[in-house]
């Protein structure tokens, strides 16, 4: 089986990093009114990101918020991500992966959840493995408590990656039972605030006290090898307005 695919990476590939995107001040005059997420009805979440690090950007804070109110919440990674510097040889790109999932059980322990599971997927090509993502998603929801959260970028985010990946989870979460919940990362890049291409009708906000912002950003600074610049004269994978902008947004599922 092969899922459809269908999304809004054009969208993303014409907004480069490099113009800032749609600012932050445009997101917050919108004044977005959307219903507050329940997380009293959640039991377990499978918390799934593309790379490392997504997982951190979307639903970090979501998470400090469920672990702090004793729900077991899993970090599922698809890939290592290792291709997120071009122009590598196979052992710098080695190297970062190693870097990246060491990073990721750093964010995971400031966020106060157990260790992640990596699968190693190829970085850039998930769709590619989409099928047997799904498969694997499954098997992880089939042992999990009725009425789980399978919580996954979203489908429409922009990246193909991450596109992939709520594919994937959102068949793993028919076929087993679990909620879907879809979180966005790089929407909040290309969209703007009365895009009809993001779904509004099925948006939640989830309220996040203090203290689960100061972890998100702790654990989002974990994350070097894509905040600090490689090298002299090179600039970082994401630059310091991306994490900016997150945490002043703060974070939205799609239900």
């Amino acid at each position: 089986m092969t899922t459809a695919r269908t999304g809004n990476s054009a969208r993303l590939a014409a907004r480069p990093l490099a113009d800032g995107g749609t600012p932050t001040d445009a997101w917050l005059d919108a004044g977005l009114r959307l219903p507050s997420l329940d997380l009293g009805d959640c039991p377990e979440v499978v918390l799934v990101g593309a790379h490392p690090d997504d997982e951190t950007l979307g639903f970090g804070g979501t998470a400090v918020q469920l672990a702090e109110a004793g729900v077991r919440v899993q970090i599922v990674s698809a890939s290592d991500g290792g291709a997120a510097h071009p122009n590598q040889s196979l052992l710098q790109r080695f190297q970062l992966e190693r870097v990246r999932r060491a990073e990721l059980r750093c964010a995971a322990g400031v966020l106060g959840l157990n260790a992640p599971f990596c699968l190693g997927l190829p970085d850039g090509q998930i769709a590619q493995h989409e099928d047997r993502l799904a498969d694997l998603l499954t098997e992880l929801l089939a042992t999990k408590p009725a009425g789980t959260w399978c919580a996954a970028t979203w489908r429409g985010d922009g990246h193909p990656d991450h596109e992939a990946v709520g594919r994937a989870a959102a068949v793993a979460a028919e076929r087993s039972g679990a909620v879907l919940m879809e979180y966005p990362v790089w929407m909040w890049h290309w969209a703007h605030p009365d895009d009809t291409a993001v779904p509004w009708d099925r948006a939640y906000s989830v309220p996040l006290s203090r203290f689960a912002v100061e972890r998100k950003n702790l654990a989002a600074q974990t994350f070097r090898s894509q905040f600090v610049p490689p090298a002299p004269g090179v600039p970082p994978v994401l630059p310091p307005f991306v994490l900016s902008r997150l945490l002043a947004v703060g974070e939205v599922v799609f239900r």
